[in-house]
């Protein structure tokens, strides 16, 4: 089983663990498995291309946050990161 270093850099997760997407690092990839809240923001969302089985590289984690997915990117801001759980990706 592959492995994750958790934020902080204290312990190691399993990459089967759900993360909130702001817990990654510049250059993580990850499988977005729930995207919570508001269910029109959660549409938009999915809108967008983030959406559940999408996966995404985190470009610039923090508030804001940008994330490519696909071909597009996507700047999320404030606590939004916290209500997308992800599960990391490792090569």
């Amino acid at each position: 089983m592959s492995s994750f270093l958790a934020p902080g850099g204290v312990g190691v997760v399993g990459v089967d663990t759900l993360l909130p997407l702001e817990y990654l690092r510049p250059g993580e990839w990850a499988d977005v498995a729930e995207v919570t809240g508001e269910p029109g923001w959660v549409c938009r969302l999915a809108e967008l291309g983030l959406r559940t089985g999408c996966r995404l590289l985190v470009l610039q984690p923090g508030w804001p946050c940008l994330l490519q997915i696909g071909g597009s990117r996507l700047s999320l801001r404030g606590a939004e990161g916290m209500r997308i759980l992800v599960r990391p990706v490792t090569f």
